[in-house]
């Protein structure tokens, strides 16, 4: 969350980022219970103030035998005034919170302003575009391939879901495992693997809760949420901690299944891999000090495309505009690939500077020595999700006799050339 001064140094100016945010929420409101807030507590340090004083004097009257039996009912109505006190403030304090968890992040900026998707700035393209000609697209090759079977996965689960056949599912694990080792022994990256449910406190710390619930599937009964991105799990490690800043900056690389119920996303293509409820990622997060966040999110963009690069696969990065950027962040580049049988671009991943809005709600600090802990700055990436990727490949690496040539880094990890 942002920090509650910047609402009230600058109500305006958070006002204004929530407008080309496309978020819709009351500033003025949350000013009004904050000065109320501040009333309330100032009301009743105040009343225990004169409390304790009057106390002083029914012990002297006591003492000397004199009558202070006015003073003890004066003290029984102010010790009723705050308890009232006491309760509005709860109410407040709760809506405040409530408010608070669901303003956007500040936008850095370098943000474009714009609307949506439209406002989006390319910055740079890498590869040549392939054009359709005797390819298809991931379902139907697939099909004839046998390496991947939606209707089945259907069957088993329900749409969105599918099963992974053969030299599919050993493609799959290879895509895991070549993203975790390059990030890991390439860039220098610690490896962890982390739970794939999380409880509800993880899911606020990094944003997910409550803005996004929707999207999540839910226990009930045990009140853990599946993850949707092994960000959250791996941002929370460090929840309510102080950290040395002499070990910053911390950088992570998990391999998870995603989880995520897509529930705005009617109307979008569902087709095949192109949206789905389960997916596998290795996601990317960094702990780093605030004056090296925007280096460190320059550095995470980098360490996608060399992935990329190596896959052989056309891409290009785009710089999100304040209406297409997720409700954290402050700055996000996505990546996309080219999609030779759609003939079209495909989101593989989204590296984002969260600065100190996730810290704040999860409470992640650093200081040095004996210096005032400050909130670190968090970032993330897709290094990569693979389901996309997967598309990209079966459709860039599709010869006109219909067999699939594998990238020359993955031959190892799968051990064989061609499906």
């Amino acid at each position: 969350m942002i920090d509650i001064k910047l609402i009230r140094e600058q109500p305006d100016v958070v006002q204004q980022n929530c407008t080309k945010k496309n978020d819709g929420s009351d500033i003025d409101r949350v000013v009004s219970l904050d000065v109320r807030r501040r009333e309330i507590i100032q009301r009743v340090e105040d009343l225990k103030s004169k409390r304790n004083n009057v106390s002083q004097e029914v012990a002297v009257l006591k003492k000397s035998g004199g009558d202070a039996s006015d003073l003890i009912i004066a003290m029984r109505d102010v010790g009723e005034e705050i308890k009232g006190l006491d309760e509005e403030l709860r109410s407040v304090e709760e809506e405040i919170e409530s408010l608070m968890l669901r303003i956007p992040n500040i936008a850095h900026e370098s943000v474009p302003v714009g609307r949506d998707a439209s406002a989006n700035v390319e910055v740079r393209r890498v590869g040549t575009c392939l054009e359709k000609e005797y390819r298809v697209d991931h379902i139907e090759i697939s099909k004839r391939l046998g390496i991947l079977d939606f209707e089945r996965g259907a069957k088993v689960t329900g749409a969105g879901f599918g099963f992974y056949v053969g030299k599919g599912a050993r493609l799959e694990r290879a895509l895991i495992n070549f993203f975790v080792d390059v990030n890991t022994d390439v860039h220098g990256y610690t490896e962890m693997l982390p739970p794939f449910v999380v409880n509800a406190d993880s899911c606020r710390g990094t944003g997910q809760l409550p803005k996004s619930q929707e999207d999540m599937f839910h226990a009930e009964r045990d009140d853990l949420y599946l993850i949707p991105t092994a960000e959250v799990p791996l941002t929370n490690f460090y929840r309510d901690e102080i950290l040395s800043g002499s070990d910053l900056p911390i950088r992570f690389a998990g391999y998870s299944a995603c989880f995520r119920r897509e529930a705005g996303s009617h109307g979008k293509d569902t087709r095949g891999f192109l949206r789905v409820h389960q997916f596998n990622k290795v996601e990317l997060v960094k702990f780093v000090r605030p004056e090296h966040s925007y280096d460190e999110l320059e550095s995470l963009v980098g360490n996608v495309e060399y992935i990329l690069q190596k896959l052989g696969l056309t891409y290009r990065v785009l710089l999100l505009s304040t209406g297409d950027m997720s409700f954290g962040g402050a700055k996000t580049y996505d990546l996309e690939v080219w999609s030779p049988a759609e003939q079209r671009w495909l989101e593989v991943s989204s590296c984002t500077n969260f600065e100190a809005f996730q810290a704040r709600r999860a409470s992640i600090r650093f200081k040095d020595g004996s210096g005032k802990p400050e909130f670190v700055h968090t970032l993330n990436g897709s290094g990569l999700a693979t389901s996309r990727i997967l598309v990209a490949l079966l459709e860039h690496y599709q010869r006109e006799d219909g067999h699939i040539d594998i990238p020359e880094c993955l031959r190892p990890y799968c051990g064989f050339d061609v499906i």
